[in-house]
């Protein structure tokens, strides 16, 4: 979608209560139609798609946010409007604009991830499931991380790869051996409010240099998985880490279990984008 459709238009100036005077495509990922809109002084963001491709998406994006900005911990893009209009579903954000870092941006991405990392639950998962990318992401409720983190996590994206015939049978069977020794991997900790998809791309620069996190995929989960996201596609800043260990430590051996909470991300990425993820998913069961 190139433009916006006048049934969209009149919908959100009907929210804004003012007529928009520029609507401009921008880059926003590969699921959505994004866009930057502008009514007199202020810019807005917009996500627009189907409302029967993704159901439900951009209502579950907004109470992920939501849930982010309670932490109070970082700067998390303010909701202004979830809804649909002629078959169209749509999520109306503010509109961060880009600035340089502050000198203490990764300092203080570090101490925020932290503080939303002490938001905590009595069970691993979330009361609803969600998205990750455009792929359902299910949160069905556990005690044991390591259960959710195998039947929630892992289960259905390896069904999913060989049902579309992206995982053969050598390696399923490498998966199967992997799930059964992993149950005492991971330290016991209580489950931790997750940003869910917090790799570079997810964090921006403010207008006042601040850190920004966008585009979650919540839930309670074991906080290493979001440090080891930030590790998988370029790592952010040695202050960050530093930063973080300063605020919550991490217990002992976790730069081992890295690679372990990465075979779902790359999971995704073999599900959405195809097999050239395999050699990466292989060296870690390897």
């Amino acid at each position: 979608m190139k433009a916006l459709n006048q049934t969209l238009i009149d919908r959100i100036e009907h929210i804004l209560g003012a007529r928009l005077t520029a609507v401009v495509p921008v880059p926003g990922g590969d699921t959505n139609h994004t866009f930057k809109l502008t009514a007199g002084h202020e810019s807005y963001f917009l996500k627009a798609n189907s409302a029967t491709l993704y159901p439900g998406m951009f209502g579950k994006e907004a109470r992920g946010l939501a849930l982010l900005r309670d932490a109070n911990g970082l700067h998390i893009p303010q909701v202004i409007a979830e809804d649909e209009a002629e078959g169209w579903s749509f999520l109306l954000l503010e509109f961060v604009h880009p600035g340089p870092r502050s000198p203490r941006y990764w300092r203080d991405l570090g101490e925020g991830v932290a503080a939303i990392h002490r938001i905590s639950a009595v069970a691993f998962g979330l009361d609803e499931d969600n998205y990750i990318g455009s792929l359902p992401q299910s949160n069905r409720q556990h005690k044991l991380w390591a259960d959710f983190f195998v039947q929630e996590r892992l289960d259905p994206l390896i069904e999913r790869a060989i049902d579309h015939h992206l995982i053969g049978k050598k390696l399923e069977e490498r998966f199967n051996i992997f799930v059964r020794g992993i149950t005492d991997c991971f330290p016991s900790e209580p489950a931790a409010l997750l940003h869910g998809d917090l790799w570079t791309g997810n964090q921006i620069p403010d207008a006042s240099g601040n850190p920004c996190l966008i585009d979650p995929a919540v839930y309670f989960g074991h906080r290493e998985v979001d440090i080891a996201m930030s590790r998988l596609f370029g790592h952010f800043s040695p202050e960050f880490y530093k930063a973080y260990q300063d605020a919550y430590p991490l217990q002992q051996g976790w730069e081992d279990r890295m690679d372990f909470y990465n075979l779902y991300p790359l999971l995704v990425h073999l599900n959405l984008f195809g097999t050239s993820y395999l050699p990466l998913i292989e060296d870690i069961l390897e």
